[in-house]
């Protein structure tokens, strides 16, 4: 998770496409919601600590608190729809209410009161983040279908059960 967080692809001003997502939203559908959530959010703050100080960390290993559960959570719910435009729907959906909550809201409220700035201001500077964070996931949903077979193979008594 890390590594895949150092490997930073620039998009907007100051944002970079944060890769680590991709590697959470596989824990969470193939590991499951527990497993996913603790990759994402300590992936977070080992990155964090190792490449880009505390700077940001706690807002966003909380947020990503919020957006692991929900994808966990969401991905052993529909496992059973055979639908997959109605899996993905969903999955589209919770992407964009989590990625709200956990980015806009938890995030920008924690900053807010870490650095004491108007909480409209910080979920403006985070909007960037927000933006991004939801393409990255949107496009990890094929990625985890693809690596789910790889996964079960590799990893048999550890991955979600079906």
């Amino acid at each position: 998770v890390v590594l895949s967080l150092c490997l930073q692809v620039p998009v907007f001003e100051n944002y970079y496409l944060c890769l680590g997502y991709l590697v959470m939203a596989i824990y969470c559908y193939s590991f499951g919601p527990v497993e996913g959530t603790a990759v994402g959010s300590l992936g977070v703050v080992l990155y964090c600590l190792l490449i880009n100080g505390l700077r940001g960390m706690p807002g966003w290993a909380l947020g990503n608190v919020v957006i692991g559960l929900a994808l966990g959570i969401t991905f052993r719910k529909t496992a059973f729809i055979s639908n997959k435009w109605v899996r993905t729907i969903i999955h589209g959906a919770v992407i964009l209410l989590s990625v709200s909550t956990g980015i806009l809201l938890v995030k920008s409220l924690t900053e807010s009161l870490l650095y004491t700035q108007p909480l409209l201001l910080r979920m403006g500077k985070n909007v960037y983040a927000w933006a991004a964070d939801i393409v990255v996931l949107l496009f990890s949903l094929p990625l985890c279908a693809l690596m789910d077979p790889v996964i079960r193979k590799m990893f048999p008594d550890l991955v979600r059960k079906k």
